[in-house]
C-alpha cells in the first residue's frame, strides 16, 4: 500500500496565510506558558471513558440480568468503546498525548482493545488521510465500497440515489470490518515497498495481530459464553450491538468533517500537483461543528474542531477550542474560507444533503 506522492504548490497568499496561523498558535502557547501535549485533564477523562467501556462487561459477567437489560449494557459498551477511540487512542496515535513516546504508545495502545491494529491505523490515517485530505485515490476515507459514493470524482451508480438514507448502517459495520481488513491491509503495506514498513517484520507483525484480536474475541465474546447463562447467538448478538453502536458514532463523527455542504475534493493535476497551499487545502477540505457544545467537544476529542486537528495533528485536542479562535480570525484575516457548522443538527443536515447530491449528480 503505497501512496502517490503529491504536491501543494500554492500562492504567496496563501504560504503567508500558512506561516502567519503557524506562529500565532505558537505564540499562544509560548504566552500562556503551557505545552501543546494534554494536561491534567486528560487523566480523568481516560479514567471515565474506560470505565464506560469496561464496566459494563463486568456487571454483565457478574450480574444475573435479562437479555434486554443486557442488550442495553452492550449499547453503552459500544458508547465506552467510541469514546475511547475519539478521546483516548486517537491523540496517542498522533503523538498529541504526551512529550513522552512511551505515554502515546500506551494511550494509543488502547486501538488493541478495541480489536483493531495501530501501526495499520497510522499509515491510512496519519499517511494518507491528514496528508492528502479529500483528494480521490488516496484518502481512503472518501474511497468507501461501490454502495456508498463519498467523492464527486467516483463513478456515480443508480443505487446510489438512496445512500442518504442507507449510509449510517453501514457505518456501523465500521469496526467490524476492520477486526478482518486489518489482516489484508498489513498485508499490503508489507507488500508495497513502503518506506514506513522499513525494519519491521511481517511474521511478527502478523503474529501480534493474530494474538490481540483473538484476545478481543476471547474476552468480549468467549467470557460471556463461559460465564453466563446466556445462548451463543445471544452473545454474539451483544458482541455485534456493541460494535455496531460505536461504529455509528464513529462514522458519524468522521464524515460530519469531510462529507458535508462546502468541503471541497479537489484533484491533482497530472503532474501530481494539487494547486493550494497544504494549510490552505486542509480548510477547503474540513469542516468544524458544534465548537459550542462543549460535552461534544470533550467525548468526541476535539473532533468537532477537525480543522483545527488537520491543522495541528500533534497539538492536543485539550486545546482545540483555544487555538480556533485563532485559526478562525486569521483565516478572515487572509480571505480563506473556514467552514462551520454550528450545531450536530445542522452538520447532520448537511451530511444528508452532501450524499444526497453525491448520489444524484455526476
Amino acid at each position: 500500500m503505497s501512496f502517490p506522492v503529491l504536491r501543494y504548490i500554492g500562492t504567496e497568499h496563501e504560504r503567508s496565510f500558512s506561516g502567519t496561523v503557524r506562529s500565532r498558535v505558537q505564540a499562544h502557547f509560548r504566552s500562556a506558558g503551557i505545552s501543546t501535549k494534554a494536561d491534567a485533564r486528560l487523566v480523568p477523562k481516560v479514567v471515565l471513558l474506560m470505565t464506560l467501556f469496561l464496566a459494563p462487561l463486568v456487571v454483565l459477567l457478574l450480574v444475573p440480568m435479562s437479555a434486554w437489560w443486557a442488550l442495553a449494557l452492550a449499547m453503552l459498551m459500544g458508547v465506552g468503546m467510541a469514546g475511547v477511540g475519539m478521546s483516548v487512542m486517537h491523540d496517542g496515535l498522533h503523538g498529541a498525548s504526551s512529550g513522552r513516546t512511551w505515554v502515546n504508545d500506551l494511550l494509543g495502545g488502547t486501538m488493541y482493545v478495541l480489536g483493531s491494529d495501530a501501526f495499520t491505523w497510522k499509515v491510512q490515517h496519519n499517511g494518507a488521510h491528514h496528508t492528502h485530505t479529500n483528494v480521490t485515490g488516496v484518502d481512503q476515507d472518501i474511497d468507501p465500497p461501490a454502495l456508498l459514493r463519498f467523492s464527486e470524482h467516483a463513478p456515480l451508480r443508480r443505487v446510489h440515489r438512496f445512500q442518504h438514507i442507507y449510509a449510517f448502517f453501514f457505518y456501523g459495520l465500521l469496526t467490524l470490518v476492520k477486526l478482518g481488513n486489518d489482516f489484508f491491509t498489513l498485508r499490503r503495506i508489507a507488500r508495497s515497498g513502503d518506506a514506513r514498513y522499513k525494519g519491521r517484520h511481517y511474521g511478527r507483525d502478523l503474529a501480534v495481530m493474530v494474538l490481540v484480536k483473538s484476545l478481543h474475541l476471547l474476552v468480549f465474546i468467549g467470557l460471556p459464553m463461559w460465564l453466563t447463562d446466556f445462548s451463543w447467538w445471544q452473545v454474539l448478538t451483544g458482541f455485534v450491538v456493541m460494535h455496531f453502536t460505536c461504529s455509528v458514532i464513529l462514522g458519524t463523527v468522521f464524515q460530519l468533517a469531510h462529507v458535508v455542504e462546502g468541503a471541497q475534493q479537489p484533484m491533482q493535476d497530472a503532474g501530481g500537483v494539487i494547486h493550494s497551499d497544504w494549510a490552505v487545502h486542509e480548510l477547503l477540505t474540513t469542516a468544524d461543528f458544534a465548537p459550542g457544545s462543549r460535552w461534544l467537544t470533550w467525548y468526541t476529542g476535539g473532533l468537532n474542531y477537525q480543522v483545527e486537528h488537520h491543522l495541528f495533528p500533534a497539538i492536543s485536542h485539550l486545546h482545540y477550542p483555544a487555538i480556533a479562535r485563532i485559526v478562525q480570525s486569521t483565516a478572515a484575516e487572509f480571505g480563506i474560507p473556514y467552514n462551520v457548522k454550528r450545531t450536530m443538527a445542522e452538520a447532520l443536515r448537511s451530511h444528508v444533503l452532501r450524499l444526497r447530491h453525491l448520489g444524484t449528480v455526476a
